[in-house]
């Protein structure tokens, strides 16, 4: 009867997860960017196809054609050129060790089954999804051993729960687990289920297992070496532990040699493959991408609406509360977790592009959840027998879990969450919803939108580009008239129109135009923009701009427009522009109207 409540917890955590993995968003049988290996993913696992099939570690000639056939990105990126010539893939290896077993079951299948052993056909998809399902209910078993060691069954169960329904570990287990934060995840629980037993009765095997899943999570990502912090602190509460912790270690030196060995061999692997690959020991394969050591962008990651960790994952808040009380009554276990929690908080968002691209909250921060989970636990645990207060906490447990699950949705289905784009102003105008005009989109580019709560309103500029210089060869025909403006292909900038701008009078500007589409421009960095910039003579003093694309479908004809307020500093002219953004869709536009109002 010991322990059941947690049981009944993973579960339904499990059934949960694949609920949502099999049912509700099988990537496992979708295709091109939205399938299992694309993307990301698809960088990591290319070191498996070019070993087993394609016998190409060199050159890696089969990309061109994978991408043709199956589009895993919008253009090939896991492998880049080296100055030797050949080409080295971008990411590590660790994660394909970890998909190797898997593929090598799809391998085995696909044939039999009908399907190409090519390596991304639909065996591959299937068995790195449901493999990496199961990675997840690994992981999350060992963290329920893990916090039973420390707190009761119902802390356990009601930990569990917490972070299945109400993170962002959901996605990246259930939906999007074949990226590296679900592996890390389960390595971390298994570096904790680990390490404690070894200091209850170190063995050999024991400190070799300590290296190897060290070494295993460097390999999958390099910033992951601060694992090494968990089984070096561990238990260590005060000076007097930390004497006891040496002797121990002096002790079994044999063996904490042989964790070391593993741990270097494991890393070895990368550097055998850049060695054989580009003839170079040491790779940076990340080019231009890099760290911010000195400037680590904290408050951004974890506050802002762009991709901030508790603006879309609050429930972790309580995570970073329970360290009060994991310090009060579980002290050998703080210097450890909140050690490494603020290291991996600083690497993290060292990191110079610190939103992690288009992920669903913080991506970064989902592998210390199984770390985490302790101070989680901790305050649950407070929280038992605050029997007011604990009323209200659940409440927002509740609503927490709710703001996860719809977030998770609009990720996938809803459509309404805009991964890397989020504005506070965009946030506020769809958090909860379901349904909102297209038009809410702009938001993600600027943080006006007046609406129809506008009063005085005076036109101070109008233009029908009747005369206007045009783009001869404009596919679209005019909107008005016999002629419109017209970007695309074959021009990628309309002139600037500028007209007088008083400083005297109302302080919000308006910026109407009609536009008309052939096909839309799906990528958002192509995406033509139309642009109003605020000048005092020949000085910039502000600018706002909007994607048009993100509120035009294809063959549509659209009024839009753009609010901005005037800047306080001296001005005294504007002009509108359009540009294209190297975008091969073209865009006509006419009825341009600049409005000033209150």
């Amino acid at each position: 009867m010991n322990k059941r409540i947690s049981l009944y917890s993973l579960l339904i955590c499990m059934a949960f997860l694949l609920a949502v993995g099999g049912i509700y968003y099988p990537k496992w049988n979708k295709g091109q960017t939205e399938a299992t290996i694309s993307w990301d993913v698809s960088g990591y696992y290319f070191y498996l196809p070019a070993v087993f099939i394609y016998k190409d570690i060199h050159q890696v000639a089969f990309r061109d054609s994978i991408h043709q056939k199956y589009r895993p990105a919008d253009a090939p990126y896991q492998a880049f050129q080296h100055p030797s010539g050949n080409y080295v893939m971008k990411y590590s290896c660790g994660l394909a060790v970890q998909y190797l077993p898997f593929f090598l079951i799809a391998h085995a299948l696909a044939p039999a089954l009908g399907y190409p052993a090519d390596g991304f056909s639909l065996p591959y998809q299937a068995a790195i999804s449901w493999g990496s399902l199961l990675v997840a209910f690994l992981g999350l078993w060992l963290l329920r051993r893990n916090l039973l060691r420390h707190f009761s069954d119902e802390a356990t169960a009601i930990t569990l729960l917490l972070i299945v329904f109400g993170t962002n570990y959901l996605d990246y287990s259930a939906i999007n687990g074949a990226m590296t934060h679900n592996y890390l995840f389960t390595l971390y629980a298994a570096l904790v289920a680990v390490t404690a037993s070894w200091y209850e009765r170190p063995t050999l095997l024991k400190a070799l297992g300590i290296g190897f899943v060290v070494g295993l999570a460097a390999l999958t990502r390099p910033t992951e070496i601060l694992t090494a912090l968990i089984p070096l602190l561990w238990g260590v509460a005060n000076a007097e532990d930390l004497q006891k912790r040496l002797g121990l270690w002096k002790k079994h030196g044999l063996q904490m040699a042989g964790a070391v060995v593993v741990c270097g061999l494991m890393g070895s692997f990368q550097l055998l493959y850049w060695k054989m690959a580009s003839g170079d020991w040491i790779v940076y394969s990340y080019e231009d991408q890099g760290f911010s050591w000195l400037k680590p962008h904290i408050d951004r990651g974890v506050f802002s609406f762009r991709a901030g960790w508790l603006v879309y994952t609050p429930m972790m808040a309580f995570a970073v509360l329970g360290f009060v009380w994991l310090y009060k009554k579980h002290a050998a276990l703080f210097p450890a977790i909140l050690v490494f929690f603020l290291l991996f908080l600083y690497v993290t968002f060292a990191w110079d592009i610190w939103w992690y691209g288009g992920s669903l909250g913080q991506r970064a921060m989902v592998q210390s959840y199984a770390v985490l989970a302790f101070p989680l636990a901790a305050f649950v645990e407070w929280l038992k027998d605050r029997k007011t207060l604990r009323y209200v906490v659940f409440a927002i447990f509740v609503l927490f879990s709710y703001y996860n699950l719809w977030l998770t949705h609009q990720a996938h289905k809803g459509g309404m969450l805009e991964p890397g784009f989020m504005t506070k102003a965009y946030w506020k105008r769809i958090v909860l919803r379901y349904d909102l005009p297209v038009e809410t989109r702009k938001l993600l580019d600027t943080d006006r939108d007046y609406g129809n709560r506008r009063r005085n309103v005076q036109v101070i500029y109008e233009n029908n580009f009747e005369t206007a210089e045009l783009w001869a060869d404009c596919p679209i025909p005019p909107i008005e008239g016999s002629r419109s403006a017209c970007i695309g292909g074959g021009r990628q900038f309309t002139e600037p129109f500028g007209f007088e701008l008083p400083a005297n009078g109302s302080r919000k500007l308006r910026a109407v135009v009609t536009v008309r589409s052939l096909n839309k421009e799906w990528d958002t960095w192509k995406m033509a923009q139309l642009i109003v910039r605020v000048k005092n003579n020949d000085e910039a003093v502000h600018e706002r701009a909007i994607r048009v694309f993100r509120l035009l479908n294809d063959n549509e004809t659209k009024e839009i427009y753009l609010d901005l307020r005037l800047p306080d500093r001296p001005f005294n002219r504007a002009e509108v522009f359009f540009w294209n953004a190297d975008s091969d869709k073209p865009l006509a536009i006419d009825q341009l109207r600049v409005e000033r109002f209150d």
